[in-house]
């Protein structure tokens, strides 16, 4: 089948674009498109010209695949489809449904005119892959829309419906009923007017407010730190107001050339094609039968069962929410409330909605409850005799082929199914992360004997719930928790060596975290991991190194933000750290037990001895089979942990600093210190000897 499709409808000649599944500009679609609208003039019989996207929308934009690969020499581009409709002596008209977006709406900008279907959706979301539009988008949006919308529009990357886009000028007509037909009609129609057929680029892109470029600069501040693609996207909208069109055109490629090649640009590109990937379970068919999931249950009410119950009606699934008591039941079921109508005040919901949503949610107190729901997650307390005495209560009750996932952070949840060997195939982890409505991240534990189906029902499920589901294997912490281990122990090691905490969370602020580990350790409560050394000493616990200032903090009384007092002080009413000499002392007091020399730390060194145990540990779990891939790593950390986006996760900014580079300060660190998470990675050694990155095993397998 041809890319391209041409034929004449009357008057009218369309040009189709076939190349599913999102009409891509690929190779071979420009070439179509081009020779579509040389036959159109060539025919004196053809009025005007229609563009249109076959199967399920209009051009998704360009084939990102070519940011990365050489365009084949001699081939035509999206430069050359634009000449062709703007030097069309017959009105070309873009005709819009699904979604015209990146390069698609590039494309459609340069039509004479735009027709769009009432759910269609068009934007400029390429700062997301870390450039902005490079085929004249910042130069034509600001002219049909306005600056102030074309600018938002270009530095967020969101999208607008029809109706907003009709409304700001970038689309003429919203087209009820059949699409063709009504760009069919609408181009005739301009035909017979005889123009003069506007051009975007014949408009002035006029400021109204010579500040609102170092304004955005200063609204986008917080959310793009370390990023340069946003501040790109302003400074290509400045150059349609300052200059002339065809210099602004030049202006924008030379900056989007500039920002393709960065690391910042390859980091995004790279997390676009790993969640393409994640999905994709080896061994498992693409259109494997899937188990029904339309009721469900949850086990427990509180913050985390709750947040998974509301991911539930949010797919449009009832479930069932079960409690021991009456009032842990009403108080979850009030916090749901709550927490839906914070996000209708917002304006993210409305009141229709929320009801809808609400009514979805039944709670219970009685397990038999739960005897005909196809799926039952339990979110109760993070003890193995716990768990498994809920899983004896749900055998109890639940019908043969029920699903049943556990809510765990670190338990083997392979000896849970195993208190239920009738139901093993049916058994799994689902590691939801913290408020779980909130949080896109969703670990799928595969446990030894779940059957494929089951596997595939879940992280479909998961889909249905909005989030980003990754495959994890049973280990201690699965593939988060247990790279965390290195991340948040070399931070405490640290302040017993000297290092102050702030320059710790400082160095890891200034790298991209949203926090650094010393503060999100106050944030999450000192007494969790406090309580874990307890048990595990017998009811003390006890000074080994990285826990000494820790558990002498916890035995002040200080557990954090929620005491007001942890590594930092926090004011009443203010979350902003402020640093403690009295943590000062406590860290000579651990110098002074353990007999070490307290030192200044560089930057760098307290970069490398944060991150590179979790490239390391990451690597461990690569190679023991835990994960899937190395991309899937860097999802769980951007998800999960706040990695910082742009700079790809960590197995993929190991690549950037060099593989070797990594596995010899390791090697180094492992030699000094001699904890475990620095023993050397066999894998991680593999790559670093063969000169390869992470990517180049993931293409491996």
């Amino acid at each position: 089948m041809s890319l391209v499709n041409y034929e004449k409808r009357g008057a009218v000649g369309v040009v189709t674009v076939t190349n599913p599944p999102v009409n891509a500009m690929s190779p071979g679609v420009p070439k179509g498109i081009v020779n579509g609208v040389a036959e159109a003039n060539a025919d004196d019989d053809v009025k005007a010209i229609v563009l249109i996207g076959a199967g399920r929308g209009f051009i998704a934009g360009a084939d990102i695949r070519y940011f990365s690969l050489p365009w084949p020499e001699g081939e035509e581009n999206f430069s050359d489809v634009i000449k062709s409709f703007e030097g069309s002596a017959k009105p070309v008209v873009a005709a819009i449904h699904g979604h015209a977006l990146g390069g698609g709406l590039e494309v459609a900008m340069a039509c004479h005119y735009r027709v769009i279907v009432p759910t269609a959706q068009v934007g400029q979301p390429e700062v997301k892959l870390g450039f902005p539009p490079g085929a004249g988008g910042t130069q034509r949006l600001p002219r049909l829309a306005g600056v102030k919308a074309g600018l938002d529009m270009i530095v967020s990357g969101n999208p607008v419906r029809a109706p907003r886009a009709a409304e700001l000028g970038i689309v003429d007509k919203v087209i009820d009923g059949d699409l063709l037909e009504g760009a069919l009609a609408f181009a005739e129609e301009k035909a017979a007017s005889g123009g003069p057929h506007r051009l975007a680029r014949d408009l002035d892109a006029k400021l109204d407010d010579a500040g609102i470029f170092d304004a955005k600069r200063q609204e986008i501040k917080r959310r793009a730190r370390g990023m340069r693609a946003p501040y790109a996207c302003i400074e290509c909208v400045e150059a349609a107001v300052e200059l002339p069109f065809d210099e602004g055109i030049k202006r924008e490629r030379e900056i989007f050339e500039d920002c393709v090649k960065s690391d910042e640009s390859k980091a995004l590109r790279h997390v676009f094609f790993a969640e393409r990937a994640a999905g994709k379970i080896p061994g498992i068919a693409k259109d494997i039968a899937l188990r029904p999931v339309k009721t469900a249950g949850v086990l427990g009410a509180g913050t985390m069962g709750g947040g998974i119950a509301m991911n539930f009606a949010n797919a449009g699934i009832p479930v069932r929410i079960l409690e021991q008591n009456q009032e842990a039941l009403d108080k979850g079921m009030a916090r749901i409330e709550k927490n839906y109508a914070n996000t209708v005040s917002k304006g993210r919901l409305s009141q229709d909605d929320m009801d809808k949503r609400m009514g979805l949610i039944e709670p219970v107190l009685d397990y038999a409850a739960l005897g005909d729901v196809d799926m039952v997650i339990e979110a109760v307390f993070e003890t193995m005799d716990v768990k498994k005495n809920v899983f004896a209560k749900l055998d109890a009750v639940c019908k043969p082929d029920a699903i049943l996932t556990s809510n765990t952070s670190y338990l083997n949840v392979d000896e849970i199914a195993a208190t239920v060997p009738g139901r093993s195939g049916n058994v799994l982890g689902t590691h939801f992360f913290s408020p779980a409505n909130v949080m896109r991240l969703l670990e799928v534990v595969r446990t030894e004997n779940v059957s494929d189906q089951v596997l595939a029902t879940v992280m479909d499920v998961g889909k249905r719930m909005r989030k980003l589901p990754i495959v994890a294997g049973v280990c201690h912490g699965f593939i988060g928790n247990r790279m965390l281990e290195g991340y948040f122990g070399e931070a405490a090691l640290m302040v017993e060596e000297g290092a102050p905490p702030q320059q710790i969370d400082k160095v890891m602020y200034d790298f991209g975290m949203a926090m650094g580990p010393l503060a999100v350790s106050d944030l999450a409560g000192l007494d969790i991991g406090w309580s874990k050394r307890k048990d595990a000493g017998g009811g003390e616990a006890v000074h080994e190194r990285g826990s000494f200032v820790s558990n002498k903090l916890c035995e002040m009384g200080r557990f954090g933000q929620k005491t007001g007092r942890g590594y930092y002080i926090y004011e009443q009413g203010n979350r902003t750290p402020v640093p403690d000499p009295e943590v000062a002392q406590l860290a000579k007091d651990a110098a002074a037990h353990f007999g070490l020399e307290t030192r200044d730390f560089s930057d760098q060194e307290i970069l490398e001895r944060c991150m590179y145990p979790l490239v390391n540990i990451g690597a461990q779990i690569l190679d023991e089979g835990f994960a899937l891939r190395a991309s899937d790593i860097d999802l769980v950390y951007i998800n999960g942990y706040a990695f910082p986006v742009w700079r790809g996760g960590p197995m993929h900014w190991a690549g950037t600093v060099g593989l070797k580079t990594v596995y010899d300060a390791v090697c180094r660190y492992h030699d000094e210190l001699g904890f475990a998470h620095w023993k050397p990675s066999p894998l991680l050694k593999r790559l670093a000897d063969e000169g390869k990155a992470f990517e180049d095993y993931d293409q491996e397998d």
